[in-house]
């Protein structure tokens, strides 16, 4: 199975390798914004400075896969939700309770670096004071977050269980996840995430802890291969 799963992986970054062409290259999340030609759905692939991929080849390794609008009714936008983890350009900083990722981030940059915020991770809103006192560390993890290059596949279709975008997200995670299973290529020794407090996170070598845990099957890499054949140029 795992070699299986080391050809899947190679297929993955190939595609990935089309898609890049046809976003115009990576891009760092602080150098986005919403100017730029985003659809208005789709799926997000982040990298990460120094995470490399040591077994199914050379290049830069997927750290977080992530979509939006998976809920019936639901109108948010690729834009917005990526605007949720890049954080505040006026301020520097942000809000983790809009932010799984910012969330996590936060945790293990807390872990790692010393930072005490007593009120991170606590309750779904705060007070402004509340807030102006995470800042300083908000701030660090949009500087953390926003020097990750990333690409991002149109996917237009409905908000619902039967999404193509949620179809490709959980099973690009659970291929790229490491958790139980031998490692195929792991993260760095001195990846952030290995100082996050959520398991799923640390065995799986991603910023994502749903999927990670998950079986992936195989047919979604033709799913994702026609996708891609049919994005337009991106931003």
């Amino acid at each position: 199975m795992n070699n299986q799963r080391e050809q899947h992986l190679n297929r993955f970054y190939e595609l990935l390798s089309l898609l890049e062409k046809k976003c115009g290259g990576v891009r760092k999340l602080a150098e986005c914004n919403g100017g730029m030609d985003w659809p208005q759905r789709g799926v997000y692939f982040f990298y990460e400075l120094g995470e490399i991929r040591s077994v199914t080849g050379n290049g830069k390794r997927v750290v977080r896969v992530g979509t939006h609008a998976l809920k019936v009714g639901s109108r948010t936008k690729l834009w917005s939700r990526l605007s949720q983890h890049k954080g505040s350009v006026k301020s520097g900083g942000g809000n983790h309770r809009g932010s799984i990722f910012r969330l996590i981030a936060g945790v293990s940059l807390m872990e790692r670096d010393g930072f005490n915020v007593s009120t991170w991770n606590k309750r779904s809103s705060a007070s402004r004071d509340v807030r102006e006192q995470e800042q300083p560390l908000e701030r660090v993890v949009s500087h953390v977050i926003g020097e990750m290059p990333l690409l991002w596949l149109s996917i237009n279709d409905e908000p619902g269980p039967e999404s193509k975008r949620g179809y490709i997200e959980r099973n690009a995670i659970a291929l790229l996840s490491n958790f139980d299973k031998e490692p195929l290529d792991p993260p760095s020794a001195t990846w952030l995430g290995h100082s996050c407090n959520r398991e799923r996170v640390r065995k799986s070598g991603l910023w994502n802890s749903n999927h990670v845990n998950e079986a992936y099957d195989p047919a979604f890499l033709s799913t994702l291969e026609v996708l891609i054949a049919q994005a337009g140029q991106g931003a």
